[in-house]
């Protein structure tokens, strides 16, 4: 069984601060008992997430996303294996992770402000907690929907909140299940910009199951790809797709090496066993913010709708109406 290891470069560990933790899942797997028979979701899997990595799981329904999402959050136990954060286990109700979810969860009694409140640690002192959830409203972009309640703001602020909520008691590990999944194309499209603000500004550790391929090319450093452990049908294997080194104006050279030109050369990803949950892992080339339209990413795009089983597409500029 093959170990991915997931590690930055030299150039993210030097903007990483403190407060981003590191993640090891080592040979984890999870069953659960069905009236057929014990069902396993996850098997065989093992990753290491760096200090201040965005990482993004893709993969079919049923493959297991959220509850390797759940696993690492300490709402649930492998049934073997083990995960840990800082090299401690993780547990439930750490307040070294936190999650947001699809939907913002926002409690409709409570303004913008007390509902970002919640996420703060136990213990907070009201001057200190009246100033982080200011700093939090500012960071964004809603401080001027303070006082107003959840159904007087619009599906994006809303998601604003829940992402500062989960950010309040600054978590070294921030977990989010298809956060931007139930909003508008355009809105996710600057969602995406908001993340990337957030994470340079409090920079931390994160994992985000996504559907969106573009979605995780343009936002994560590492693709993680899972398989669906019974599908009925296993997928051949396609000729993966090339990646064309772009000139210096793109900011992504070949694949692997940012800025860097050359010839193209196949995509460089770890070959994890073919019976456990992880099918690839795939490294996104150059610096965030990315350019969508870059041709590196659109064939990476091709390769992993490849790997998901999407087989009649076409590898065209990331653009807000793809993503609709």
């Amino acid at each position: 069984m093959r170990r991915i290891l997931m590690s930055m470069s030299e150039t993210l560990h030097a903007r990483t601060t403190a407060p981003a933790g590191a993640v090891r899942i080592d040979g984890v797997e999870r069953t659960f008992p069905t009236k057929t028979g014990p069902r396993t979701v996850l098997r065989d899997v093992d990753v290491a997430l760096a200090p201040g990595e965005i990482a993004a799981v893709v993969g079919p329904s049923g493959c297991g996303k959220s509850t390797l999402l759940r696993l690492i959050g300490g709402l649930d136990e492998p049934t073997r294996g083990s995960i840990t954060l800082d090299g401690g286990i993780a547990r439930a109700h750490d307040e070294s992770t936190a999650i947001a979810f699809q939907e913002p969860r926002l409690l409709p009694w409570r303004t913008i402000a007390q509902n970002i409140a919640l996420g703060l640690p136990r213990g907070t002192k009201p001057k200190r907690a009246k100033e982080r959830v200011a700093e939090l409203l500012d960071l964004v972009g809603l401080t001027h929907a303070a006082g107003q309640r959840p159904r007087e703001v619009s599906g994006g602020m809303a998601q604003r909140a829940s992402l500062a909520r989960a950010l309040a008691r600054s978590p070294r590990v921030l977990l989010l299940d298809e956060p931007f999944g139930a909003l508008d194309a355009l809105t996710r499209l600057k969602m995406h910009d908001l993340l990337l603000d957030i994470h340079r500004a409090q920079p931390t550790t994160v994992l985000m199951v996504t559907h969106d391929v573009e979605e995780a090319l343009y936002l994560a450093d590492r693709v993680l790809l899972l398989r669906n452990l019974h599908a009925t049908t296993a997928q051949p294997e396609r000729p993966r797709a090339k990646v064309v080194a772009l000139g210096s104006t793109s900011g992504i050279g070949a694949l692997g090496a940012s800025g860097s030109h050359g010839s193209a050369p196949q995509i460089a990803d770890d070959a994890p066993a073919r019976d456990g949950s992880v099918a690839r892992v795939v490294t996104v080339p150059g610096t965030r913010p990315r350019d969508r339209g870059a041709r590196t990413l659109t064939d990476l795009r091709a390769s992993l709708l490849d790997g998901l089983g999407v087989t009649h597409h076409t590898t065209t500029p990331l653009t807000a109406k793809e993503n609709s």
